[in-house]
């Protein structure tokens, strides 16, 4: 489990097809409080890591990525270069900051637009029909791993949703959020929560 709260962010610096991709990810963390076998989320991916190494402040963690799981994450997601959130599970009598996250992407979803907002940047985004039952206006969503807050909703006619958010200068500081554009697709991982309620009203019905 985790919470949508980036720890760090760290780049994927070399990406190997042995049927899976093998990709390699460097990272700020102390290698020694890695574990092998242990979870990390990669921009809201959850992926095990297989090994591991470096020095404390500059760590590298591998990690096998299965087609399943490049099927289901934005498109570029596993390239040599690419910055991804990082957030390792979350353990028992730590904060719960942001929201409960599994670490399972939901659904790509696109930028469809950027603008200022104040001090902050308001995005839109366009998703597909399979996750607009589970986004409220201000029920929790992650983005790339981010814990975010939907501002308000928009059911297109085509069964797709839109919904805005914004995001605040220090997120886009201590993120990739803050390089993304227009355009450019993002894992999202609709609330547990609302997993389960519209769950269980499917039975009442």
């Amino acid at each position: 489990m985790f919470t949508g709260i980036v720890t760090a962010v760290g780049t994927v610096t070399s990406v190997e097809d042995r049927g899976d991709l093998r990709a390699r990810i460097a990272c700020p963390y102390d290698p020694d409080r890695i574990a092998i076998g242990a979870s990390i989320s990669c921009s809201g991916c959850c992926l095990t890591v297989v090994a591991r190494g470096g020095t404390a402040g500059d760590a590298w963690f591998d990690v096998d990525i299965s087609g399943e799981t490049v099927s289901r994450t934005a498109q570029g997601q596993w390239q040599e270069g690419r910055k991804v959130n990082l957030e390792q599970a979350m353990r028992l009598g730590e904060e719960l900051g942001g929201h409960i996250v599994t670490g399972h992407v939901d659904a790509v979803g696109r930028v469809a637009r950027l603008q200022d907002d104040g001090g902050s940047a308001r995005w839109e985004i366009l998703a597909g029909s399979s996750i607009a039952p589970y986004v409220a206006e201000k029920g929790s969503i992650t983005v790339d791993g981010v814990s975010l807050t939907v501002n308000d909703v928009t059911d297109e006619p085509n069964g797709d949703v839109r919904f805005s958010l914004n995001i605040i200068p220090h997120t886009a500081e201590v993120t990739t959020l803050g390089e993304r554009e227009e355009g450019d697709g993002v894992n999202l991982e609709i609330d547990v929560l609302a997993r389960y309620l519209h769950r269980m009203q499917q039975l009442r019905r």
